[in-house]
């Protein structure tokens, strides 16, 4: 190698593990963090879509990388600052307005993450020549991959094994239902807990509630449902609704006029109808099971018990309490958990549901000590690994100065919309993934929220196993058969074939929403398979993407291209909570495919060189 002794191997799959973790740690691990915090999916999709901006906007500064220090110096800072961001995400989870505190610093975290891309991608052109810039091209992708996977999958798993082995003991109750039964609404009494000996452990009033499956009136058990409902609130077992939190005076005109008239209407004709079927006033039977602690817990520590479907008769649904904190300030006083059979649930049937608890709070901020700790890593292996090429150096060569610098800036974008095709390729960038940008924000979810809210109910460690490693397999396999297609036959010949793959596998959330399959290898087959079209489809974007920048400026056009791509996935992203809240998993997944119309229409209009990509991409 001309400008070093260092071989590529020592430094090109530290540096592109390094620039993946960040972006999937602010895009990815956060949502699954956010939702074992207990936050709802609307906030979920909605805030954490805002962390694309960084990449949206990156282009906007990204010529000024040139003018100041060199790239090597713009890779180690930035790492440094990552690691620093991601040690204080760490130190405010804990804290009691956590979600504002680690939405502050994964936004920070992701400025300094898009930084850190321009100067990596930078530094991998100068360090490398032309011939070695293409052999190392396929090593820089599969450490991309693999830190997706770490991400993802490791970390997830380990952030699930944290949960699990620091809890309580889990507890189980069971639903036993029968016409013989005498039963009608049962409710614990109202009696104080009283402080126990021993261990500290969750307390039930009953571990095996006997119902009758005689129909009781619905204005009754709506009573029974809200009584639950008001005192764990009360108490302090359920965080506030998002909309007790201060508006401004546009988010209420926003709420009033817009997004709740809006989103009742969706409820009423688009909503999954309730699977415990009314018949005319009468509601399947209800009953409320209490717990409580057996002593109070550790000074500041939150008790988190989640509680869901374990085995069983699915006709009896878990309908209020499925997540309850306790602390040293509730741990004696009873939360209340609602369960309720369907309508048409005649015959003896048992379910039996399962509270596991963990100190989540702890479990992620070790997750991210150790991503903060493996940045630090980084730095100080990158200060002396990575070469010192002798064409990066500080200031623009030659006669170009700061005025020069900005003209050309201003100019590059003038000529990235003088194209041929300009508005049906940024229609393109925009569209092409539209589906994928709202499927995407809530899998995750999905496969967390409990049975009885439309999810599958899986750990985080199963998450971490399914989407984060199963799920990257597939989208890694995608990806590298759809590269060895277009290589031979050209983007224009499977360009179709990916739209429609990427478009079709979306069938697989469609039955999962409605089956609801307890088998998780059928879970992982379906989620593989998914995966699987994402990455064969999302081949023919990344090319069209290469294709529309060649030309002058291409690096820059290319980066403009990654900003539109961003865009297309924040901005649908944001709104996709909501509308899951609104309509139900089922409904979201049908939705989905609906979208998928704009996948297919948006590629009828562009056009390519039928040669493009046959040899010249690989």
């Amino acid at each position: 190698m001309k400008n070093g002794k260092t071989s590529p191997w020592a430094w090109i799959p530290s540096l592109y593990l390094a620039q993946a973790l960040p972006y999937v740690a602010v895009m990815t691990i956060s949502v699954i963090m956010y939702k074992r915090l207990g936050l709802s999916n609307t906030d979920i999709t909605l805030y954490t879509s805002w962390l694309y901006l960084p990449w949206v906007i990156k282009p906007l500064w990204s010529p000024f990388i040139d003018l100041f220090k060199t790239k090597r110096w713009w890779v180690i800072t930035m790492q440094l600052l990552i690691g620093a961001g991601l040690a204080g995400v760490a130190f405010t989870i804990p804290m009691p307005n956590f979600f504002q505190l680690t939405l502050a610093v994964f936004w920070l975290v992701g400025f300094n993450s898009a930084t850190h891309d321009i100067a990596a991608d930078g530094f991998y052109m100068l360090a490398l020549n032309v011939r070695d810039q293409a052999m190392y091209v396929g090593i820089r992708s599969t450490f991309y991959r693999v830190a997706t996977i770490v991400g993802q999958g490791l970390l997830i798993v380990l952030a699930g094994f944290i949960e699990s082995s620091t809890g309580l003991e889990p507890v189980k109750f069971s639903i036993s239902a029968s016409p013989a039964n005498y039963q009608i609404m049962a409710r614990p009494a109202a009696t104080s807990p009283q402080l126990l000996e021993g261990e500290l452990t969750f307390v039930v009033s009953a571990t095996d509630l006997p119902l009758s499956t005689q129909l009781v009136p619905a204005d009754s058990a709506k009573q029974i449902k809200k009584y639950a409902q008001e005192q764990n609130v009360k108490n302090g077992f359920v965080l506030p609704e998002s909309e007790a939190k201060k508006d401004s005076k546009f988010t209420l005109w926003w709420k009033t006029h817009v997004s709740q008239p809006l989103g009742n209407t969706l409820r009423k004709y688009f909503g999954n109808k309730s699977k415990k079927k009314d018949i005319g006033n009468e509601v399947g039977n209800i009953g409320l099971i209490a717990v409580h602690l057996s002593k109070a817990p550790v000074s500041g520590e939150k008790i988190v018990l989640n509680s869901s479907y374990d085995n069983g008769n699915k006709n009896i649904s878990l309908v209020n309490g499925d997540r309850i904190e306790f602390t040293e300030a509730n741990w004696n006083k009873p939360a209340y958990l609602a369960v309720q059979l369907d309508t048409q649930l005649k015959e003896e049937a048992t379910t039996t549901f399962k509270g596991t608890s963990g100190n989540i709070s702890f479990a992620w901020s070790i997750t991210f000590f150790i991503l903060a700790g493996l940045f630090l890593a980084f730095t100080l292996y990158h200060k002396y690994i990575l070469p010192k090429p002798k064409a990066d150096i500080s200031v623009v060569k030659g006669e170009m100065t700061a005025s020069n610098i900005f003209r050309e800036f201003f100019a590059t974008f003038a000529t990235f919309f003088q194209k041929k095709q300009a508005g049906i390729a940024i229609l393109f960038m925009l569209f092409y993934r539209f589906p994928e940008a709202q499927l995407v924000k809530l899998i995750t979810p999905f496969l967390l929220d409990p049975t009885e809210k439309g999810g599958l109910g899986l750990t985080t460690s199963e998450v971490g196993l399914v989407y984060g490693t199963i799920g990257i397999i597939g989208l890694t396999l995608g990806g590298i058969i759809g590269g060895i297609c277009a290589a031979k036959g050209g983007l224009q010949k499977w360009l179709w074939p990916m739209a429609w793959s990427i478009s079709l596998t979306c069938l697989t959330f469609v039955y999962l929403g409605y089956a609801q399959p307890e088998s998780l290898i059928v879970i992982n087959i379906c989620v593989f398979i998914e995966q699987f079209g994402y990455g064969f489809g999302f081949t023919a974007y990344m090319l069209y993407l290469i294709y529309y920048s060649d030309g002058e400026h291409k690096t820059a056009h290319y980066a403009i291209c990654t900003a539109f791509m961003a865009l297309g996935m924040m901005l649908p992203g944001m709104a996709a909570g909501w509308l899951q809240e609104h309509i139900g998993y089922e409904n979201f997944f049908i939705w989905v495919m609906i979208c998928c119309a704009t996948t297919i229409g948006v590629c009828a209009f562009i056009k390519i060189d039928p040669d493009y990509g046959k040899k010249e991409i690989t």
